[in-house]
């Protein structure tokens, strides 16, 4: 499918060059300096300084690599379900801010947004979670420190994976988008979500995408959101509603799964994002309104 490839190219034109600029800062310490400089201010939630490495990596990154960060480092449950909720607010925040900057919203809001927030969940949880919750059960992972020829070649195999599998994935995904508007299923999971979107403050028309976004998250749901966007299926303004809620709470079966698998509890993680994202939504729409 010519969109499909279309799409696949221009997620891959951004995702290729971040991630190697990204390693290379690894590699070469930088990350490093940039995380011992903001240690202090995330002793003010409960974290230490090592913390700041794991929000650097989700930040420029994604969760996969924020998890290899945690589960290297002495963290406590209660510390590693703190970074969680930072993490899944405030990850790969340049690839997933080119799709909504694509699907109808600022790119300065949505990073503001999502620092900002995961900066409030923090807080929250810091002030909720008991003081006591344990030590991780998985353990601590050496750190290598492999040659600068031994990271690029990694660092190949490992983009040469993800871009086959991100044009595949995106090719099978606006195969099912044409399924489903050609069945009418759209309207259906319209019918089936209309009360829980209007809780969130959200109009109808985000259904698919808002489904996209919760079960695929932003980067790999990007093929379905943007063609909804130029097909013109939904406006602009509706669009950049639906990025003030999926900016702080998406992908929520794949990377709740992730936390759940090395000790963290879901319900911690879910239902904060899902209720500032609701206030974040509502707050969109009174600033509009007025």
């Amino acid at each position: 499918m010519p969109t499909a490839i279309k799409t696949s190219l221009w997620f891959l034109k951004i995702t290729i060059p971040i991630s190697l600029c990204v390693t290379l800062l690894y590699h070469f310490g930088v990350l490093n300096v940039i995380s011992e400089f903001l240690s202090p201010a995330f002793g003010l939630i409960g974290l230490k300084g090592e913390a700041a490495l794991v929000y650097l990596t989700s930040a420029f990154l994604n969760i996969y690599s924020a998890i290899a960060v945690m589960t290297s480092l002495n963290f406590t449950i209660r510390e590693m379900t703190i970074l969680a909720i930072m993490s899944l607010i405030a990850h790969n925040l340049i690839v997933e801010t080119a799709v909504q900057k694509k699907t109808g919203s600022k790119a300065w809001h949505m990073v503001a947004l999502r620092i900002i927030t995961s900066v409030i969940a923090a807080v929250i949880l810091n002030y909720l979670l008991p003081s006591q919750m344990g030590l991780s059960s998985v353990g601590v992972q050496p750190i290598a420190n492999p040659t600068l020829k031994e990271v690029l070649l990694a660092w190949t195999i490992s983009s040469f994976k993800l871009s086959l599998k991100i044009v595949v994935l995106i090719t099978l995904l606006m195969i099912l988008q044409k399924v489903l508007l050609e069945f009418k299923i759209t309207i259906l999971l319209t019918n089936i979500f209309s009360p829980i979107l209007k809780i969130f403050g959200l109009p109808e028309s985000t259904s698919l995408m808002w489904i996209a976004a919760n079960l695929l998250g932003l980067a790999y749901g990007a093929a379905i959101m943007i063609d909804e966007v130029q097909s013109e299926r939904i406006t602009k303004q509706d669009a950049d509603l639906l990025n003030y809620h999926i900016a702080i709470s998406h992908s929520n079966l794949e990377d709740l799964l992730l936390f759940i698998a090395i000790g963290i509890s879901a319900w911690w993680l879910l239902i904060p994002r899902l209720g500032i994202a609701m206030v974040a939504v509502w707050g969109r729409r009174w600033f509009i309104r007025y």
